[in-house]
């Protein structure tokens, strides 16, 4: 996952800070993973645990999907969504 320019720890949404928080999500499985990462980590929950979480309820929303598959889409959302705060689409599965 992303980390940030001048560290090697990872960036998080202050708690405060909700930018990026409106932005739309058009999958329904990648607005779940973004909002239970965010929650998770807002609760204090460590960033893998939370990662490896995250992987899990993709592959409830995908149980076709090998865990590979999810952990690089998890981390690609992730990272676009809540450590870089970027609003585009992203790549990922063909679900809505």
């Amino acid at each position: 996952m992303g980390r940030g320019a001048s560290d090697s720890t990872p960036r998080a949404i202050p708690a405060g800070d909700r930018s990026g928080y409106g932005a739309l999500i058009a999958r329904r499985c990648e607005r779940a993973v973004v909002t239970a990462y965010r929650g998770l980590r807002e609760a204090g929950t460590g960033d893998f645990p939370a990662f490896c979480a995250c992987t899990a309820l993709y592959r409830i929303h995908h149980p076709e999907s090998s865990a590979n598959e999810a952990r690089r889409l998890v981390a690609e959302w992730i990272d676009h969504h809540v450590i870089l705060a970027e609003t585009g689409p992203t790549p990922g599965c063909d679900c809505n």
